[in-house]
């Protein structure tokens, strides 16, 4: 039982830790902030949401895994102790998924704060603009108390922690034989937080997908279309770059593809679209060799040591007298197909949920297929495990949300007035 002693060492000294993180940053952050009227308080709320109300809930955590502890230091139970913290701090949710449970509890505060946090993030980086703002994180970063972490490192903290619970659960379980009281406790602990984390993270990528939605910018009325206003997620989103260097602000959404331009919109950072949005179901996407674009539109067949030219591919679409076609270029090769991926896996749901059963070439053409609807919808589900995270939440062109994260490893924040594209 030592290897169990050792995690549950592990466990209570995470929340130790959680928690001194969590008064850092209100007592070094929020509340300086505050008084020296850097931010407003409005602001200031919206940046840091519920982080207040997940510190009693740790400190109610650690106590009860304190004292379960032996005087020796060691602990031989916590599966107990996990599934009555959760359900004391718990409000009530219907899942239909999870087998003997009709109702399954969520941390009420967590829901809250992460559900915010897309809207956070936009918030501190658009603040991030203000130099005293910028000067007040800047001398926090450089100071100890930060351990070179800056603001939204700490914010970021107890999502981090939320889904690490199933992983340290699993190792003590791992290490717990089969014999041992606690083996039962520690299984429905386990079942009971990975409910948790998947609802929250559903929550959250309906929030995120949201938000965006909102910030979309139509030139026109021509541009709106039911496929966006019906989206519930954000498959993936990012910055790529066209055939003549102009950024763009690209958004995948389960039915529609969206290609925007950054705007400033009343203070607030906005996606102006650039081209008509794109159905996926109608969408062809094709990989491009290194050296076959040529910056400014033309082919050519030689390959060329020029970064300019390298991880390209091409999205297009054609419908009656409607067509586009679009070379968009991406960070770096696993950033280009992480794109590739994540399209060709959007069109294959939705063909599969219009009941055209089938797989996608290498060119993202439709092939037919005897694959059953049971094996197209593990095929959903294992592409929203995969796409998810985030959230990141969120990906950026960096990271992939089809709750996370959405994409948030890109700085994407910047307005090109110039955008072009190889249509």
């Amino acid at each position: 039982m030592k290897a169990v002693s050792r995690v549950i060492f592990e466990l209570s000294q995470g929340e130790e830790d959680l928690i001194e993180d969590l008064k850092l940053a209100k007592k070094a952050y929020h509340d300086p902030m505050l008084k020296l009227s850097i931010m407003t308080e409005q602001e200031l709320n919206q940046i840091f949401g519920t982080l207040d109300s997940l510190i009693p809930l740790h400190e109610d955590l650690l106590r009860r895994l304190k004292e379960v502890r032996k005087p020796d230091g060691s602990t031989d139970c916590v599966g107990h102790i996990l599934v009555g913290w959760v359900w004391t701090f718990s409000i009530i949710f219907v899942f239909s998924f999870v087998p003997g449970l009709s109702k399954l509890p969520c941390l009420n505060s967590y829901d809250s704060y992460c559900s915010n946090q897309v809207a956070a993030k936009a918030l501190l980086d658009h603040k991030k603009q203000d130099h005293r703002v910028q000067d007040f994180l800047q001398r926090c970063l450089e100071s100890p108390f930060s351990r070179k972490l800056d603001l939204w490192n700490f914010l970021d903290i107890p999502r981090s922690r939320l889904v690490k619970y199933p992983l340290l659960l699993r190792e003590i379980l791992r290490h717990t034989p089969n014999d041992h009281p606690d083996q039962q406790h520690l299984e429905e602990a386990i079942n009971i937080i990975q409910g948790i984390v998947a609802e929250i993270n559903k929550k959250t990528g309906e929030s995120e997908c949201q938000y965006y939605k909102e910030r979309l910018i139509y030139l026109d009325e021509t541009q709106k279309d039911s496929l966006i206003d019906n989206s519930r997620v954000v498959c993936c989103h990012g910055e790529l770059k066209n055939n003549r260097g102009a950024k763009l602000h690209v958004f995948l959404f389960e039915e529609v593809l969206v290609i925007t331009r950054t705007v400033t919109h009343n203070e607030q950072l906005c996606y102006q679209l650039y081209r008509q949005p794109i159905p996926v179901k109608d969408l062809v996407v094709e990989d491009l060799q290194d050296g076959e674009v040529r910056l400014g539109g033309s082919i050519r067949g030689a390959f060329s040591n020029n970064e300019r030219i390298k991880n390209f591919f091409r999205i297009s679409f054609k419908n009656g007298s409607q067509s586009q076609s679009h070379s968009l270029q991406a960070n770096d090769a696993f950033n280009k197909q992480q794109w590739l991926n994540c399209i060709r896996q959007a069109k294959e749901s939705v063909l599969c949920i219009s009941g055209e059963g089938g797989i996608l070439d290498f060119q993202g053409q439709f092939l037919a297929s005897n694959r059953s609807r049971e094996s197209l919808q593990e095929l959903k589900l294992e592409q929203m495990d995969q796409l998810d995270s985030g959230s990141d939440c969120s990906m950026d062109t960096s990271e992939i949300s089809i709750n996370c994260d959405h994409m948030e490893q890109t700085d994407f924040w910047e307005n090109d007035k110039d955008l072009e594209s190889n249509v």
